[in-house]
């Protein structure tokens, strides 16, 4: 059973372990120093989200983060990923914190068909992210 539990200070390592573990399987667009880039800046934003830990079998398989009705990150182990989890997670987030709004990368072909299909739409697109760096953000609404 998929359950989750708000995450601490000390649950930091983790999530930025997978968050770098499921960034490397699917974000195929950012080179090498991109990661590294966006690694170090993940951190400062942790706090400003009401951050959970996905666990399955008291295993984590993943995180999310929302600020109000905004879902500001969603990320699975790469070896969660297809199995559903995601849909489950996200179901819960609308169903639970009322989430309506994520920014998605628009190179991101998977994650933007994930949220199309659970009913988003693109409201409107960045032509940079929020770094100023030449990633398109898709800003998606429900």
């Amino acid at each position: 059973m998929l359950l989750n539990q708000l995450a601490t200070t000390s649950d930091y390592a983790l999530v930025l372990d997978i968050w770098e573990r499921s960034v490397l399987a699917t974000h195929n667009f950012l080179q090498p120093e991109g990661v590294t880039f966006y690694k170090t800046q993940i951190p400062h934003f942790l706090a400003q989200t009401v951050l959970r830990i996905w666990s399955l079998d008291n295993q984590p398989i993943g995180f999310s983060g929302t600020n109000g009705q905004e879902l500001e990150m969603l990320f699975l182990d790469p070896h969660y990923i297809g199995g559903g989890y995601g849909h489950q997670i996200l179901d819960w987030l609308i169903n639970n914190q009322q989430i309506n709004k994520i920014d998605v990368n628009e190179q991101n072909q998977r994650a933007k068909a994930f949220y199309l299909k659970h009913g988003f739409t693109v409201a409107s697109r960045s032509q940079r992210d929020g770094f100023d760096k030449p990633y398109p953000i898709l800003h998606l609404t429900r």
